[in-house]
């Protein structure tokens, strides 16, 4: 009797870990795109077109330089954006840039 209970346990935690998963996959793919004018957007100097960076401000800035191969970004390869620690629970254009970049090793 014993055997039955484990091995029920056993089902009911892999199939509650496949849900939990997938939950979690469904929120990031919804996940909102970030506001050029939210404060942490502001504060990092964040836009969603690289090509929009003021040059005066930013010296260092150049056209190549994207979300999608800033270290911090962790969408895939080829998503128009994905998710960026610096703005937890949403998205960054892949075409973006913020003053926190840094180039993928």
């Amino acid at each position: 009797m014993k055997n039955t209970n484990r091995r029920i346990f056993i089902m009911q935690v892999a199939a509650g870990s496949s849900v939990l998963a997938a939950s979690a996959a469904i929120a990031q793919a919804t996940a909102p795109m970030v506001n050029e004018k939210d404060p942490q957007a502001l504060a990092l100097a964040y836009v969603a077109n690289t090509t929009k960076v003021d040059a005066a401000k930013y010296p260092k800035h150049t056209s190549a330089q994207v979300c999608s191969n800033c270290q911090l970004y962790s969408g895939k390869p080829n998503e128009a954006a994905g998710p960026c620690p610096l703005f937890a629970g949403k998205q960054v254009a892949a075409n973006g840039w913020c003053n926190a970049y840094i180039k993928k090793a």
